[in-house]
């Protein structure tokens, strides 16, 4: 009868082994790697390496419906320390003046992030944890006031709040 109740426990022990190495996996996932997901939309934010610009601490995408993407990049300000969010659609490719720049920028804002215990932070450049939510004020409105929401583009908003999803390898 023992034997019998031990081996019944493996398969338990075997996916609590399982789902504890998932959880320290995700612990340990650097920002640069994130996967990122809204429930109101579907949408996902994949961030990616930058390499080795000196100007942009993190680059990403938000990934919309319709295949919709829109290329992000964060830059941090010099004179109040924080991470700068810009999602831009369409850009044109190459050298840009600030006008072009601008006219394909959808939204522009600071980047926060939040832990599992409700602490507020600020985004981190690569190298770091990734934190576990990340907040991009009044994107969900910005978003369906531009020129991607709509007709040809995306039609399900995202809130402003992404849970992470996973670590891309």
């Amino acid at each position: 009868m023992m034997a019998r109740l031990l081996g019944a426990t493996k398969p338990v022990v075997l996916m609590a082994g399982i789902v504890m190495a998932t959880a320290a996996a995700q612990a340990a996932c650097p920002i640069e790697l994130a996967v990122y997901g809204d429930v109101q939309s579907g949408g996902e934010i994949d961030f990616t390496p930058t390499g080795t610009s000196a100007v942009v601490t993190n680059t990403f995408r938000l990934i919309l419906d319709n295949n919709v993407v829109l290329n992000g990049i964060v830059t941090w300000t010099t004179d109040v320390a924080r991470p700068n969010g810009a999602l831009m659609y369409k850009c044109p490719e190459g050298d840009v003046t600030g006008e072009e720049l601008a006219a394909c920028t959808l939204w522009n804002g600071v980047i926060y992030t939040s832990d599992d215990k409700g602490t507020v932070g600020l985004l981190p450049a690569e190298g770091v944890e990734a934190p576990k939510t990340l907040i991009l004020p009044d994107l969900g409105p910005v978003l369906r006031q531009s020129r991607a929401y709509g007709g040809g583009g995306f039609a399900k908003v995202p809130s402003d709040v992404f849970a992470m999803k996973g670590c891309q390898e």
